[in-house]
């Protein structure tokens, strides 16, 4: 079992398959040029398998492939089919583009949720937002998925001026769509051009959907970093992701894993450990494993202030979104 300083366990692994991606969205991507990692410098099928093999033995029971866009790695196929053998809960997050191609491979796998990342339900603010002429796509691999029984959470990063005025519209899809969709606070990495009046937090979330519809709180999950709601006699759920205005921290039981095999203990973390490194050259991983949660913060990554309108964007020191793999 993996515990850090506070004694929270950690169960959760999200595994990063690349650094690459086939949109480009501006809350997850620097805006200048970028530069992808070799793939020598990426973690090969077998790697991940025994890092995976380690986390595993060592308490892990959910694992979560991330990008980048997972899918858009050539042998993400064959990443899914190996890790499928372990007793996990495995899912990933994806954008959806791909999802068609990978439907047999994930009921094969075992897989039974997706999240997909959606930011919005038109056509051109998707072009805006991600510089892809790909909404019709995304949208029909989404039904398609719900189709075929997964179990489909969309992921929606909210933007003050941007999306915001979508959020009603994204909770009356859950009206006749077993689909359970997400808002995500807007939150600072390095050169996603973050500033703290462009979020739009939960209580004004709230506020808004109070105007619209009925709602009942859900009970969430020990872990759980959404706090679910549903419309009366809707058939889907929406959720909310308070990063930013109200931390869910005291119940993390996550760590990361980037392309690169660099294990974060935080989405904020400065710190990082070489795991993949270190199965190079035949070190023993599970120490270093145990490092790296001893030097988890107690909240936010040690960096983020709790009042997200003090925070500094321009002093943080981590990693692009897409570097880290959410």
């Amino acid at each position: 079992m993996l515990t850090d300083r506070f004694e929270r366990v950690h169960d959760y692994l999200r595994i990063s398959l690349t650094d690459t991606c086939n949109l480009r969205c501006v809350y997850c991507m620097p805006e200048e040029k970028i530069k992808c990692m070799p793939s020598s410098q990426l973690m090969s099928v077998d790697e991940i398998d025994q890092l995976a093999r380690i986390f595993v033995n060592n308490g892990v029971r959910k694992i979560r492939l991330t990008g980048g866009e997972p899918l858009a790695r050539k042998d993400a196929g064959e990443i899914i089919q190996c890790l499928s053998k372990y007793p996990v809960e495995l899912t990933l997050t994806t954008n959806g583009v791909f999802a068609d191609q990978y439907l047999d491979l994930f009921l094969k796998a075992g897989i039974r949720s997706l999240n997909v990342s959606l930011d919005t339900l038109s056509p051109a603010s998707f072009f805006a937002l991600t510089k892809r002429d790909l909404w019709e796509k995304t949208w029909r691999n989404i039904m398609l998925m719900i189709d075929a029984g997964l179990h489909v959470k969309t992921n929606t990063v909210v933007m003050k001026g941007v999306n915001d005025h979508e959020i009603v519209d994204f909770v009356a899809l859950t009206k006749d769509l077993p689909i359970h969709v997400r808002f995500i606070e807007f939150m600072p990495f390095q050169g996603n051009s973050w500033e703290h009046d462009k979020v739009f937090p939960m209580s004004q979330m709230l506020e808004l959907l109070a105007e619209k519809f009925s709602f009942i709180k859900l009970l969430d999950a020990k872990h759980d970093t959404a706090k679910k709601f549903k419309v009366l006699n809707y058939e889907g759920t929406f959720a909310l992701i308070s990063t930013m205005s109200e931390h869910f921290c005291a119940g993390c039981n996550r760590m990361r894993l980037t392309a690169d095999g660099k294990m974060k203990n935080c989405l904020f973390s400065q710190s990082e450990v070489d795991l993949l490194g270190a199965l190079r050259s035949g070190q023993e991983i599970e120490p270093l494993i145990q490092f790296c949660l001893d030097m988890k913060e107690k909240a936010l990554g040690g960096q983020l202030l709790p009042d997200y309108e003090k925070i500094d964007a321009g002093a943080l020191k981590n990693r692009s979104m897409i570097a880290i793999g959410g």
